[in-house]
Parts: C-alpha cells; sequence; structure tokens
C-alpha cells in the first residue's frame, strides 16, 4: 500500500496477469512454495499477497476472492501460520519453514528461559502465563489432550486482553505486547471468529483467536530448529528467499 495525496492504494497485478492470484487455494501453494510471504508490500518487490493479487478484490467480503477473507481460511487450516512475523505487520509461514523462523526470531528460547534471562518483559509474560501448562511443561503437554493441562490453549484477543489484566485502568499496550509475541513466534492467530454471546449465539465482526504454534504442530516439532544457530537459521531463510527474488543489498528481510 502506498499514499498518494493523502490517499491510501493498493498495488497488484491486473486480474489477467498470469501471475496474479484469484483464490485461497492458489496463495496456499505460493506460500508453501516461498515458505513466508507477507500479507502488504514490504521493500521487495513482488514479495507479499497484496503484489500478487488484483488491488480491487480486496475487503469485499467475498471469501471466494477477497485476500483479506483469505487470512482466516489459511489460519485455521493447520498446515500454515498466520500472524504479525514481518516488521510487525501481518503474514504467513508455511509449518515446513515455522521451526527455522522461530528459532531465528527466538533465539533457540523457550518463552520461559527467555522471560528469566531478562529478555522477556512482565507484561508478554501475562500474556503468556494464559497459555503455558498448569502443572505440566510445556514439552510434556500432548497436543491431543490440552484440556488436561492447559489453561486455554485458544483465546479471542478480547479474552486475551482482559483475563491478562489489560485496559483501562489497567496495564498498557496490550497490541505492541501482542505483537512482539508474534514477532517472536511465541504467539499465533489460529483463526479469526464471531464471539458469542450469552445465549451462545455469534455476534459482531470475527476476532482474532491467540494460541500457541507448539499447540498446533507440538513442542518437538517447533523446538526442533533449535539445534542450529540462530544465525544459520537467517542464512537459510535468506538463500531461500534469493531463489525467488532479488534481494541483493537488501538487509534484516525477515
Amino acid at each position: 500500500m502506498e499514499v498518494i495525496n493523502g490517499v491510501w492504494y493498493m498495488n497488484g497485478l491486473d486480474p489477467d496477469d498470469p501471475g496474479c492470484i484469484h483464490s485461497s487455494d492458489e496463495l496456499i501453494k505460493v506460500i508453501k512454495e516461498i515458505g513466508f510471504l507477507p500479507l502488504f508490500e514490504c521493500g521487495i518487490p513482488g514479495f507479499s499477497v497484496e503484489n500478487m493479487t488484483d488491488p480491487a478484490s480486496w475487503w469485499t467480503g467475498d471469501p471466494g476472492s477477497d485476500p483479506w477473507e483469505w487470512r482466516g481460511i489459511i489460519a485455521k487450516r493447520g498446515d500454515i501460520a498466520y500472524g504479525k512475523f514481518f516488521k510487525n505487520r501481518a503474514g504467513f509461514i508455511s509449518r515446513e519453514w515455522f521451526p527455522v523462523f522461530a528459532n531465528y526470531r527466538r533465539e533457540g528460547y523457550d518463552f520461559d528461559a527467555r522471560y528469566e534471562d531478562g529478555k522477556a518483559g512482565r507484561k508478554e509474560k501475562l500474556i503468556m502465563d494464559l497459555f503455558l501448562p498448569e502443572g505440566a511443561e510445556l514439552w510434556d503437554v500432548d497436543i491431543k489432550d490440552l484440556d488436561r493441562y492447559v489453561r486455554s490453549s485458544e483465546l479471542f484477543s478480547n479474552e486475551v486482553k482482559d483475563r491478562a489484566g489489560f485496559g483501562k485502568g489497567k496495564e498498557t499496550g496490550f497490541e505492541s505486547c501482542c505483537t512482539k509475541l508474534q514477532m517472536q513466534s511465541y504467539l499465533i492467530v489460529r483463526d479469526f471468529r464471531q464471539r458469542l454471546n450469552k445465549s451462545g449465539k455469534p455476534y459482531g465482526w470475527a476476532i482474532a483467536v491467540y494460541t500457541l504454534p507448539e499447540y498446533v504442530w507440538g513442542y518437538d516439532y517447533i523446538s526442533g530448529g533449535y539445534k542450529e544457530r540462530p544465525a544459520d537459521s537467517y542464512d537459510r531463510m535468506i538463500s531461500h528467499l534469493g531463489r525467488f527474488y532479488d534481494i541483493s543489498g537488501k538487509e534484516r528481510l525477515i
């Protein structure tokens, strides 16, 4: 997106362009091939969903053709992660590349270890404590038996805010904390759902539902990337990305 005379404009492709993506299924194939993909333009020509789609197709509300609607379709599948992974902005990471990405962003730390070493703040811990196991370590949790261990494996964003003690007259900086946890790959968006009223009926706009990637793919799979130096994980991702885009002279791409 860019601003021209105070007006936001989407960049993208002509709908008749052979490279234009027209469906969530087409996008899924691209994400799995490239491994990671920002939602909006990021400074690398062509490297975003925005750059691969028809600008007129956005925000129509049609899940068949609207890239904004595809976020939820893809997030709930379980084979691609969605969240704010790229310069505090949204994007996708495939299951195959997520452990590599997580090792680089986490610097080989589980969240508890990061907090104990003073590399994570108290406010982030308030959020993570809502998801972390009660009475068991994360690596002991069987993802097929979550209810036995965890306080909540999935939470609406408003529930996270309320339960973690953020809001008027309470803790501040909720959105920035959630973004930081996503950037560090500790938190992902599992789905977008409507909230339920007291009668159990859905209402309002669909909002983000958060979870830990370990609850989707398992602790052993996510932590498998820790065997590699974080710097080597980054170099591997950049080398892979260079197969698809001209990234010469670029810094901190991912």
